[in-house]
């Protein structure tokens, strides 16, 4: 048996998101977000799930926290509901909004958890949708406006900040492929809110720089590895497109201050081009204090043409997948890891999101995911490979804390550590929970 062991100074965390969690959709001054209206929408989620209620977070968070500190974890990673702080977007503050969050990070603090707090996971308010959503200015000026707000409200509580989560899903999942709400399916408005979004990230950073708030802020892009089937130039080039489009066109422009080159002109063969307006890079490459990174798979790919928007076919050479029928790959995290260290350099890394789905159900008040189990060992290792190897890894915080509404896959997709009923409502810890507990206290674990 062989030890993994972590630095003593790894933070150790897990995380959730408002609109996945909280329920309550409609109290305490809540408005309506893109979410709301989607998952209402028939045929948009499986089941005509919806988050009105889905794990009830909002009446229920000092349970959770207990659930939080009881799993020994010392960060917890959340969302803000922006249309419970501004239930119009813009426009006038909702007190008791602010006022649960409030109560909320008190909590943690008093439990010895320090939140990181996510400003933007998905939920646009649903007024703000109607005047273009992320394809309008405004929408930017908007998010730049409650990022503000956030940052004088809580400056000295929340000291981690993320702007936005993972904008490939909100640019390209959600207007061009349309499996996320709002739910189109346009390329170059797809193209043309991934700009937006990183405009928006810059300036909330520098909001952020300008109120001198003690603490750090970054934000949070999902990343894939794609390793090509061969050595040949085709397949390599394909395999590049495929990633470029998590990676480099979302990192390049935060930490170079442009966008890759080999993404725009395969853009521009597809009909699409970006508009830049003077002085957007600048804002958008303002430094940053870390970078969170979200991983759950990979795949092998090799060039075919016509083959989706990359001439990119994905081979399946027999991995075994989780329940969400998605390859696991650790090899790919430390290789993506690796990627990022020899292209932008020792930026801190926090990993935001690293979890699977696997719908093991309670028997005799116990859940055994085993499956999930062995999915965090060997993406662990892959941390530790890459810790060793000298990437600035400085926390892990693996998705997800509960059982969620899995957004267009409904209630039919558990990522969490603690199952949650969703008639009941009753929390039940898994065996990964209880295994998680003792690597966190034990600094490792054997394999």
């Amino acid at each position: 048996m062989a030890n993994i062991t972590f630095p003593k100074d790894l933070r150790w965390g897990a995380a959730t998101a408002a609109y996945q969690i909280e329920g309550a959709s409609t109290k305490g001054g809540r408005g309506l977000s893109i979410w709301d209206t989607f998952s209402h929408t028939p045929g948009k989620v499986r089941n005509g799930d919806n988050g009105d209620i889905a794990c009830d977070s909002y009446h229920r968070y000092k349970e959770d926290i207990q659930i939080m500190k009881e799993l020994g974890i010392d960060i917890y990673r959340f969302s803000v509901s922006w249309p419970r702080i501004f239930p119009e977007g813009t426009g006038e503050i909702n007190q008791e909004g602010l006022q649960y969050y409030h109560n909320f990070v008190d909590e943690l603090l008093a439990n010895g958890i320090e939140p990181m707090c996510t400003l933007y996971h998905w939920d646009l308010p649903q007024a703000l949708q109607e005047k273009g959503g992320w394809n309008n200015r405004e929408v930017v000026d908007a998010f730049a406006h409650y990022s503000k707000v956030m940052f004088q409200e809580f400056h000295g509580k929340i000291k981690k900040w993320i702007t936005i989560n993972e904008p490939w899903c909100v640019s390209f999942l959600s207007n061009y492929l349309g499996d996320h709400a709002p739910g189109n399916t346009d390329l170059q408005l797809a193209v043309n809110i991934s700009h937006n979004l990183m405009l928006a990230h810059g300036k909330a950073v520098t909001e952020f720089r300008n109120l001198s708030i003690d603490g750090e802020i970054g934000y949070a892009p999902n990343v894939e590895w794609i390793e090509a089937f061969s050595r040949k130039q085709e397949d390599i080039d394909a395999c590049n497109r495929g990633m470029g489009y998590f990676m480099e066109w979302f990192f390049d422009p935060v930490f170079e201050g442009n966008y890759p080159t080999f993404m725009l002109n395969w853009f521009e063969k597809k009909g699409v081009t970006l508009e830049i307006a003077d002085g957007d890079m600048d804002i958008i490459k303002q430094p940053i204090d870390f970078l969170g990174i979200n991983f759950y798979t990979g795949s092998v790919g090799r060039y075919k043409e016509g083959e989706g928007l990359f001439d990119l076919e994905r081979i399946d050479i027999g991995y075994e997948k989780t329940d969400f029928d998605w390859n696991i790959y650790p090899e790919g995290f430390y290789k993506v890891l690796l990627k990022i260290k020899d292209q932008y350099g020792d930026v801190p890394i926090y990993i935001t999101e690293n979890g699977a789905c696997y719908n093991d159900g309670v028997e005799h008040d116990r859940v055994k995911d085993e499956r999930r189990i062995e999915y965090l060992k060997q993406h662990l290792v892959s941390i530790k490979r890459s810790i060793d190897s000298g990437v600035n890894l400085k926390g892990y915080l693996t998705w997800s804390l509960l059982d969620n509404f899995e957004w267009a896959e409904g209630y039919n997709k558990r990522f969490g550590l603690v199952h949650v009923d969703f008639d009941t409502l009753k929390r039940t810890k898994k065996d990964s929970y209880f295994w998680y507990e003792k690597v966190i206290r034990n600094g490792g674990y054997e394999i």
